[in-house]
């Protein structure tokens, strides 16, 4: 059977793995805890809910626009504007099903074969696989866990070439949960014959100081958000892309060919999502802080490192190089022998290679029982 190299070339999701390793175990009767996935364990709020049903009901179920709703689009640009102060219209906007059919789309448009991407290391474990599929080529710079993981400017120039075509960040970012700073972003926008490519789908969901968008920083950048995380809303499968002047027609050409519109009653949800779910946000990232600050403590009372402490989206990236040197034997030895999920640190490049990625976005019951198993393996088991 014939299959394409490229379909080949594209490695596995390693926390996915995980997760069908913990399923299988769940259906063996086993009580595990899942602190290995990056998904809100709150419900969508109810007026989300009940927005999809009244635009169900009334019929609007049909194709909308290729770069969606105006209602919704408009709704982007005020919240946009209203927390980073950016003027953007409309046309400048893409909905999507998903922030990664976006971040495709987006791929596509940019790139030419063989053009290359600029992304850290670690990163976001599938940011290669998107850029592969367009015909890039990604080229990885490595950050430091003792700098907080943020892109250093000279490391960025030495990586470009002739053929460099866009920045990739991501912040908050995952896995880490650094918030990058403000002079990141003056630094990289200066990076002038770039496209600067911002993921910026955990915005909002940060504890300490704020979040940025590249918007403020240069005309030359791309956004890609949605509403999974931030509204809890992931099965939803509802994202936007926020691009430069000039892009208009060409994204929706693309978008017109490769999916016609995002779903049309899933829009009229996240027009609720930016107008009335606020209050509902704010107890879920008052409930998620909580338990970012215990995770962080109990990680650093069982004896993991951590180089600097997370302030955004929903993970804790320790250092477990006390413990082990191959993150991803270690991750399955966890999930066999105790039944918690963790990320190993391999599945977001090379240099996150000895950590694993905690997620919080569970009860804090269940956290609280998760570093109890740690903690105990951990005692009994020697250097792996």
């Amino acid at each position: 059977m014939f299959i394409s190299s490229k379909a080949r070339a594209i490695k596995p999701f390693i926390v996915m793995d995980v997760m069908a390793r913990a399923e299988e175990l769940e259906r063996a009767g086993e009580d595990v805890i899942h602190l290995e996935v990056g998904e809100p364990d709150f419900e969508t709020p109810e007026v989300i809910r009940q927005a999809a049903l009244e635009a169900m009901q009334a019929g609007k179920t049909h194709y909308t626009h290729a770069l969606g709703l105006i209602e919704l689009r408009e709704e982007i640009c005020r919240y946009y504007h209203r927390e980073y102060g950016v003027v953007i219209t409309p046309e400048r906007i893409m909905v999507t099903n998903g922030t990664s059919p976006g971040l495709l789309l987006l791929m596509m448009a940019v790139l030419e074969q063989g053009d290359e991407v600029i992304i850290s290391n670690p990163h976001y474990a599938c940011y290669p696989n998107f850029i592969r599929a367009a015909g890039g080529v990604p080229v990885e710079v490595r950050t430091l866990p003792e700098e907080g993981f943020q892109y250093r400017t000279e490391e960025i120039q030495r990586a470009i070439s002739k053929r460099t075509r866009a920045i990739l960040i991501n912040s908050p970012s995952n896995p880490t949960g650094i918030v990058m700073e403000e002079k990141n972003f003056r630094d990289i926008a200066e990076f002038s014959q770039c496209w600067i490519i911002s993921d910026e789908i955990y915005h909002g969901l940060v504890y300490e100081g704020r979040a940025r968008s590249i918007l403020e920083f240069t005309d030359r950048g791309f956004v890609i958000n949605g509403f999974s995380k931030l509204f809890a809303m992931t099965g939803w499968r509802l994202g936007y892309v926020i691009f430069p002047e000039g892009f208009s027609e060409v994204m929706k050409n693309i978008h017109q060919n490769f999916a016609i519109s995002a779903n049309s009653f899933v829009q009229w949800a996240g027009v609720a999502a930016l107008t009335k779910s606020w209050p509902d946000i704010e107890k879920m990232k008052a409930t998620y802080n909580e338990r970012r600050l215990y995770m962080i403590r109990r990680l650093k009372e069982i004896g993991f490192r951590l180089h600097h402490e997370p302030t955004g989206a929903f993970y804790v990236f320790a250092d477990a190089r006390n413990f082990c040197s191959d993150s991803f034997k270690e991750a399955f030895h966890i999930i066999d022998k105790v039944k918690v999920g963790v990320t190993p640190g391999i599945d977001f490049g090379s240099g996150g290679e000895g950590f694993l990625r905690f997620s919080y976005a569970n009860s804090l019951e269940n956290i609280a029982r998760g570093l109890d198993r740690i903690e105990e393996y951990l005692l009994k088991r020697s250097r792996c």
